[in-house]
């Protein structure tokens, strides 16, 4: 296959002809998205640009051969019929860059998807703050397709002795699972092989929460109540309260109590580039890690417990587990963003169609954040009490609940559709859905009391499981034959489970949208973003990516 140089024109900016050698034939779309937002193929699809900064510095540095997105309502929709990506081979290609230190999630880089339909594609980077005390995914790229086909639940056994998985999250090629037991552990899932022991990183009851920062695993510690749960809490009543590094194997560094009367961490996240942690029981707090073994309190609102920590559009927001509320905190001052209605506590966070959605107890509903202290329902999930943990996964919102441990799938308005019950206890009061992640492709979650993880999958979607370094990278996404591929700078970062081409025809009648998708706006910087009908060859793939 024949490489070409060719110079692009627009608004006076030359683009290089020797800055990015490209493969030409089966190019269907080509946005440099240098200085405008028209399509240099051929074809005729140009953008119409929703608030894109076309003056963005690219990845050679200049101003102008990039498009920025503010990760709030910048995007670019190009109008017309949509790309006709069918049943057929095709590769989606960009340059990406992101910064290290943000208030924000890095969002959608594009999306052709039907909702209703649940057909299309999805491209992007998957972060999940506030899933309960977790962040269960960290700048993962994910790339899924779907015509509206769901795989059933898959049991993963019970890491250890785990009476509650109480959180999950991705890092470094593998799923992690923290536990409440006798002892609280964390764990690694093995596939086939089931789940490897990494130790108990303290002497408490639980590992409550995990969340990724600049390439690292953190995790929380606590003395878990199960007597909050309806059950007998354990012999074991240590304090915890302290944030631990992983090192590998069975080896933890421990970075501090958070406080001296901090027994739980109830949450841990990431803003502005600094780990953040609560307090599950009274004291009330939030604190930020300084490094080592320092933290630094940031106070409380009113003494209210404060439980997950989200991030979305420049803030961090906490759920409240003393009256029903949703604070958010800008760095320096806190804010009170009012009582959810028909709620006495707020549990989780998600994202969905850049909008915050918040997770409640006793009305088993789902609240979307209308600015200030307006809140609007959007649900209840079947007859269940709580809504605790919520991810989104390839174009949709799931949800886990209480008593019955089930799954819900977000559809409209306030529509949801029962996804099935993953915990069948006999004779207690709850069973729980409290973690989820999204790791290889599926959707995972944990729950109490059996302690077990499963799993599902809706259409096919490829997972990088490692967090992408801030700055910029060459993504390529490509649908070969039966398996959906993701190259990260060049390399096969990720591949699909396979699936008979057939059974995936993409046609959904929907416009492509550049910048955002079902999950959020972009945040980042994007430059180069090409579509061919074909699969490119790896080959074609690796010096295009590594020229700069």
């Amino acid at each position: 296959m024949s490489l070409f140089l060719r110079p692009l024109v627009s608004f006076g900016v030359l683009i290089s002809a020797t800055l990015w050698a490209q493969p030409r034939e089966g190019l269907i779309a080509h946005w440099p998205l240098a200085g405008d937002v028209r399509d240099y193929s051929g074809n005729g699809r140009h953008g119409e640009n929703h608030g894109a900064d076309l003056r963005a510095a690219g990845p050679d540095g200049k101003p102008g051969s990039a498009a920025a997105f503010n990760g709030r309502d910048a995007w670019i929709r190009i109008p017309g019929p949509e790309i006709p990506l069918g049943a057929k081979d095709f590769t989606l290609a960009v340059r990406i860059h992101t910064a290290r230190e943000s208030d924000d999630l890095p969002g959608d880089i594009l999306s052709q998807y039907d909702a209703a339909t649940r057909r299309g594609v999805n491209f992007g980077l998957l972060s999940l703050p506030g899933c309960l005390g977790s962040q269960p995914n960290d700048r993962n790229v994910h790339f899924g397709i779907d015509q509206a086909r769901v795989e059933p639940w898959l049991d993963h056994g019970r890491p250890g002795q785990a009476i509650y998985v109480m959180a999950l999250a991705v890092y470094d090629g593998a799923l992690y699972a923290g536990t409440c037991e006798e002892l609280g552990r964390v764990y690694r899932f093995e596939g086939e092989r089931g789940w490897v022991d990494c130790g108990a990183p303290d002497r408490a009851n639980a590992i409550t929460s995990m969340v990724v920062l600049d390439g690292q695993l953190y995790v929380g510690s606590g003395k878990y109540r199960l007597s909050g749960s309806a059950m007998k809490d354990t012999r074991n009543q240590t304090a915890g309260g302290s944030v631990f590094r992983y090192l590998g194997g069975e080896r933890w560094e421990h970075c501090g109590r958070v406080s001296p009367e901090t027994e739980t961490i109830g949450g841990l996240g990431v803003f502005r580039g600094k780990l953040h942690a609560t307090s599950a029981y009274r004291p009330a707090g939030m604190f930020r890690h300084e490094g080592g073994d320092r933290w630094t309190p940031l106070g409380s609102v009113d003494g209210r417990r404060s439980e997950a920590i989200g991030v979305h559009n420049g803030s961090l927001f906490t759920t409240v587990w003393d009256g029903g509320g949703v604070f958010g905190f800008d760095g320096a001052r806190w804010s009170n963003f009012g009582n959810v209605p028909e709620t006495t506590q707020t549990y989780g966070f998600v994202v969905h169609r850049g909008e915050l959605h918040v997770t409640t107890w006793p009305k088993g509903k789902v609240f979307r954040w209308g600015g200030t202290d307006t809140w609007h329902d959007v649900g209840r999930l079947g007859d269940e009490a709580e809504v605790m943990g919520a991810a989104h996964y390839n174009g949709k919102l799931y949800a886990g609940t209480l008593p019955l441990a089930k799954v819900f799938r977000y559809e409209e308005d306030t529509a949801w559709t029962d996804m099935g019950r993953l915990d069948f206890t006999p004779e207690v009061v709850y069973r729980r859905v409290w973690a989820m992640a999204v790791f290889n492709g599926r959707l995972f979650a944990g729950t109490l009391p059996d302690g077990k993880v499963h799993s599902m999958a809706a259409g096919r979607v490829a997972t990088v499981d490692r967090s992408l370094t801030p700055g910029w990278h060459h993504l390529a996404a490509v649908r070969r034959g039966g398996r959906l591929e993701v190259y990260v700078d060049g390399v096969k970062a990720a591949e699909s489970a396979a699936f008979a081409a057939a059974d995936y025809d993409l046609t959904c009648g929907q416009s492509l949208r550049i910048g955002v998708g079902e999950h959020d706006f972009f945040h980042g910087r994007l430059a180069d973003l090409r579509i061919y009908d074909r699969a490119l060859a790896a080959e074609e793939i690796k010096p295009w990516s590594q020229t700069r």
